[in-house]
């Protein structure tokens, strides 16, 4: 197991990719996180603590994170992944989400949005229906962010907030 951890995670983002890499790299690190959630715009929003961890991969040329934390209790598990990775085809970053715990999978294409905020637009793949999501990083500081989770049930249309998280550094 050790080969493959010392083969995915890097300690530094690759040279020559470092400035197209800062807008994630940003983030690395470990973060504690209030999370609120709902299912469903009329649902009443649920809150939990989760630990965010952002890491260097793939010899620096990507970004992975873990969130762990549970709504069912006290023992912390892990409710996906996300892999992120810049294409220069397309100078924007190809962000893959692998909900594991519910079963959700995300695809979406993310860039730098205002001054301190990076944005991701893309589809949610669910059991029963794809879904038009947008994930949205704001207010990025050295110690801090948010990061809001919309879904759309009219393919865009319109907007509802299922998701949001303020984040500390820890």
């Amino acid at each position: 197991m050790s080969d493959f951890v010392s083969g995915l995670v890097a300690d530094a983002p690759e040279p020559t990719l470092a400035a197209e890499l800062d807008l994630f790299g940003r983030l690395v690190g470990e973060w504690r996180v209030e999370n609120r959630y709902r299912s469903s715009p009329d649902d009443e929003w649920t809150t939990s603590a989760r630990t965010w961890v952002f890491s260097w991969i793939a010899g620096g040329r990507a970004v992975q994170d873990v969130i762990l934390g549970s709504d069912r209790g006290d023992e912390p598990v892990v409710a996906g992944t996300t892999v992120r990775a810049f294409d220069p085809r397309i100078g924007a970053w190809r962000v893959n989400w692998f909900g594991t715990l519910h079963a959700n999978f995300g695809t979406l294409i993310a860039r730098p949005h205002g001054d301190d905020g990076i944005r991701q637009d893309g589809v949610e793949h669910l059991p029963d229906r794809d879904t038009p999501i947008r994930w949205n990083f704001s207010g990025i500081t050295r110690d801090t962010f948010t990061w809001d989770g919309w879904s759309s049930a009219d393919g865009g249309e319109t907007w509802w907030l299922e998701q949001h998280m303020d984040a500390r550094r820890a």
